[in-house]
């Protein structure tokens, strides 16, 4: 347990840059899209609102998840975290598609004014800084093995690229394409969007208990290697938060004592644990001629 608490510190280190820097950005591409008179750099710089709230959000979430467990949450709190995923999900739809609604009110409204060169710039700056967070930020999830932390890396990736484009649609703009700044003033709102159904629904996996079989099958490979394992009956999973539960029915020599099958079980849970950084792992213990005893009573 221990070890799994710093790795959520690590990953509130995280966080809290990715809160820092996004605040400066959207304040910067916010005031100076209304200066500029830049749809898309404006759009961008609500992207990147939404970004800090999302970090907030998850931030919370990750304080939440590392507090001990109680009477109310036997099992602990690391559910907080996909729960705060969820909750982002929802601010990132409601400013997607806000931006989308203005960004096509001022195209039908027939508002043609060319933005300002120095806008471009600003978003290629920020696509560089973006880029930066996002390999950080990459490198803390590994190490954390967070999976919302990874979620705010991809996000990073994200925003970086679409500042990238952000500063192409201005360019191309100032050349007299001014319906290019407001294309990608859309494309930007669709992205937000799109963001958060992924979200969303990654989110509502998890909650719901959902586990890709994978990662089953190789859990069983692994189980499988052990000499006194000889078959499988039952594995599943679900994630906990950042964590990997599983529940295992093994079968074993019927003769083996209380004792060497408990000695079997420690084995799993190590490996899966070492291997596959499973954080808790329940083996359950049947001799393996119960198969044969069940299909003789039904016949």
């Amino acid at each position: 347990m221990p070890n799994q608490i710093d790795k959520v510190k690590l990953a509130e280190r995280g966080a809290k840059v990715s809160i820092s820097i996004y605040i400066i950005l959207a304040l910067t591409k916010v005031i100076l899209g209304y200066d500029f008179r830049s749809s898309s750099l404006l759009a961008d710089g609500f992207n990147n609102l939404t970004d800090v709230v999302s970090s907030v959000t998850i931030l919370i979430g990750l304080k939440t998840a590392r507090k001990p467990a109680d009477h109310n949450h036997p099992y602990g709190h690391w559910k907080a975290e996909p729960i705060a995923s969820l909750i982002t999900s929802f601010l990132m739809l409601f400013v997607g598609f806000q931006v989308l609604e203005s960004s096509i009110s001022r195209m039908l409204t027939g508002e043609i004014t060319p933005p300002n060169e120095l806008a471009a710039i600003v978003s290629l700056i920020s696509a560089v800084i973006l880029f930066s967070l996002y390999r950080y930020n990459l490198a803390l999830a590994k190490r954390a093995n967070s999976a919302g932390l990874r979620a705010v890396s991809k996000d990073n990736l994200a925003d970086s690229l679409t500042s990238l484009v952000t500063s192409v649609a201005i360019i191309g703009a100032s050349f007299g394409w001014i319906w290019l700044d407001r294309i990608m003033a859309v494309i930007v709102s669709l992205i937000i969007i799109k963001t958060g159904i992924d979200v969303f629904k990654e989110s509502v996996f998890s909650l719901s208990d959902g586990f890709k079989d994978n990662h089953l099958a190789e859990y069983k490979t692994e189980i499988m290697l052990l000499p006194e394992v000889k078959d499988v009956a039952s594995i599943k999973a679900r994630m906990y938060g950042a964590n990997t539960y599983v529940d295992v029915t093994i079968l074993v020599d019927g003769d083996m004592t209380v004792q060497e099958g408990h000695d079997v079980t420690e084995l799993i849970e190590e490996a899966l644990y070492e291997k596959h950084d499973v954080m808790h792992t329940d083996v359950h213990v049947e001799p393996d001629n119960l198969n044969d005893q069940f299909n003789r009573d039904q016949m």
